[in-house]
């Protein structure tokens, strides 16, 4: 028993080092935006498509995975997107011009849609009560990886003075690395990860030897739009990620040009808030684990504390006179606290009223509808600052967001006991079918 929880650790720490990698392939392309420019010598709308085109091959191929991950092996799949990942950067990292550039940057989004996969897996390792923290530190390295992808493309794309010689700046060395490390990863996963029986970890199979076999079958997917809970939670998705896909896209231009930040402060002021931010995540999966033991509303408590307190923090800290840095950067960092709250209890919810077999395609659901708001945000804010000012954009964007999941999670909270209920009733039943079947009656 130890060993097998030692196991499902370093299948944790596994996943870890391939998000947080993930992550920083994919967003250090900030940082490297003007040497791909000068490289290719092309337009910012030209550079914007190369992001807009991984989102979309992301977007559409959401469903695609989770279907995938529910009917085969989810190991071997993962360690497929992995290698894919890999090799999509390295392809991208020697392109010779910018049509080949644009191609396979945007063929690096055939892996951005592989994680609910590697959530469902997790559900697999990890009962319902701890869900949420184990999804909370998975998710520190989305603010992780964003701040060694930055530093990547600073300092590995920048030049470099190595054994006495000089290099000059080459945008591409960042990708060699992190492709080189995607097919590593790869490796790892597919010969040391082991894919735990669907349903394994839940509370009704703990004294059963062995657990069935369970495949995704359309039936049971089609549950999936019936669920109230799914369906308020899916709804909500769409909006919550309008606040961190804005953020994450404007606030560097929102500080230089309105606050009037140098780059210097510029940096500080977001690494501080970053690595805030990866607090708030494993934070809100813990506080959403206590009181879910307590309470089946506990998760979707936290969940709109959240996002209430963030609606209202960053309403106080847009408002701070520009000359106030040190107070700025206090609540700035404060809101980010309650920013990434939801998450993990967002996607612990989706798994404690869904069958075993079907929540890797009841995540890439609202993946899917998440990718569209991601899209959806940066041109929204764009579209308002141009409008009044980048500040207004946050300020619409950010608190309506809120206060609409807000409302959602209300929502949530008044089904969401009948629909756990129900799932739980499903699952007493399958233990029991693997109890006749296992004594032979």
């Amino acid at each position: 028993m130890r060993s097998q929880s030692r196991y499902r650790w370093f299948v944790v720490g596994v996943f870890f080092v391939f998000m947080l990698l993930h992550q920083a392939d994919r967003l250090m392309i900030g940082p490297l935006t003007v040497q791909i420019l000068g490289t290719f010598h092309i337009t910012d709308a030209q550079m914007g498509l190369v992001s807009t085109g991984a989102l979309i091959v992301g977007a559409i191929l959401y469903p695609i995975w989770g279907y995938l991950y529910d009917r085969y092996a989810r190991a071997k799949l993962l360690a497929l997107a992995s290698f894919i990942w890999g090799a999509t950067t390295w392809i991208s990292a020697i392109a010779p011009t910018y049509p080949t550039f644009l191609v396979t940057r945007a063929s690096t989004g055939i892996d951005d849609s592989s994680y609910p996969g590697l959530y469902s897996m997790v559900s697999d390792y990890f009962g319902p009560n701890v869900r949420g923290k184990i999804y909370g530190l998975l998710q520190v390295s989305m603010p992780i990886g964003y701040l060694i992808g930055m530093i990547l493309g600073i300092f590995l794309g920048g030049q470099l003075i190595f054994q006495g010689v000089t290099y000059a700046p080459d945008w591409r060395r960042p990708f060699y690395l992190t492709g080189m490390l995607g097919i590593l990863v790869a490796v790892v996963i597919y010969f040391f990860v082991k894919d735990p029986p669907r349903g394994g970890s839940e509370p009704e199979m703990a004294d059963l030897e062995q657990v069935g076999t369970y495949r995704f079958s359309w039936p049971v997917a089609k549950r999936l739009f019936k669920t109230p809970t799914l369906i308020l939670l899916y709804i909500q998705g769409f909006f919550g990620v309008f606040p961190w896909n804005a953020i994450t896209f404007w606030f560097f231009a929102y500080l230089e040009r309105e606050r009037g930040y140098s780059p210097g402060t510029v940096f500080i002021t977001m690494a501080v808030a970053v690595l805030v931010l990866a607090i708030g995540y494993p934070l809100g999966g813990a506080l959403g684990d206590y009181f879910f033991k307590r309470n089946p509303r506990g998760r979707i408590i936290v969940s709109t504390v959240g996002v209430i307190m963030g609606a209202i923090l960053m309403t106080i800290t847009l408002n701070i006179p520009n000359q106030q840095e040190g107070l700025f950067m206090v609540m700035l960092a404060l809101t980010a606290i309650f920013i990434p709250m939801a998450s993990a209890n967002v996607l612990s919810t989706v798994y404690d009223v869904t069958l075993p077999e079907v929540r890797s395609t009841a995540n890439a659901v609202e993946s899917f509808l998440e990718s569209i708001g991601a899209a959806l945000a940066p041109l929204m804010v764009g579209l308002i600052s141009d409008a009044l000012n980048l500040k207004a954009a946050f300020m619409i964007i950010c608190v309506v967001a809120w206060v609409l999941c807000a409302i959602f999670f209300v929502g949530v909270a008044y089904v969401i006991p009948k629909d756990i209920a129900q799932l739980r009733g499903q699952m007493r039943e399958r233990a029991d079918h693997e109890r006749e079947l296992q004594a032979g009656v």
